[in-house]
């Protein structure tokens, strides 16, 4: 748990659950951003920046929808390290989501644990945002967005 500068608690936001898929498949699919708005309730669009391959460096547009208004956000692959983790880290805008994704095989190798650990940064406006509207949003939205996942990756061939 951070603390911010005035002493208030600023967690992350975790959630794990496990998927009945081998840890390369989910990791290929969860870590590569473009999917994000096929599991994500709040995703409505998702928009590769520039030609750079997937990786490191590579950032995407993600248009969420926080309440009632649409908010585009660019987010960059700063770590990946397969199939174990990633992180996706927002470079602009008011709300800038920073997320840590975890992989971890389960039983003989044909199950994984995913873990999401999420934060924000706020900048003006967003500093009223995320206390009052986007971190009470996310926490309900987690859960529901690793059992979309869950379900979306079990029923892939």
């Amino acid at each position: 748990m951070r603390k911010n500068l005035k002493g208030a608690d600023m967690s992350s936001i975790k959630e794990s659950i496990e998927i009945s898929r081998r840890p390369e498949d989910v990791f290929a699919y969860l870590a590569d951003p473009v999917h994000l708005a096929e599991w994500q309730e709040s995703a409505v669009a998702v928009r590769p920046v520039g030609d750079r391959p997937a990786g490191v460096g590579a950032r995407v547009v993600v248009t969420r929808r926080v309440g009632r208004r649409q908010f585009p956000m660019t987010m960059e692959m700063s770590e990946l390290d397969p199939p174990r983790s990633f992180r996706l880290d927002g470079v602009d805008g008011p709300v800038r989501g920073h997320v840590r994704g975890m992989v971890e095989p389960v039983g003989d190798g044909d199950r994984s644990r995913v873990t999401l650990d999420l934060d924000f940064e706020a900048h003006g406006v967003g500093k009223a945002l995320v206390p009052l509207v986007v971190r009470p949003q996310a926490r309900k939205e987690m859960a529901r967005n690793e059992q979309r996942l869950k379900e979306l990756l079990e029923r892939r061939p």
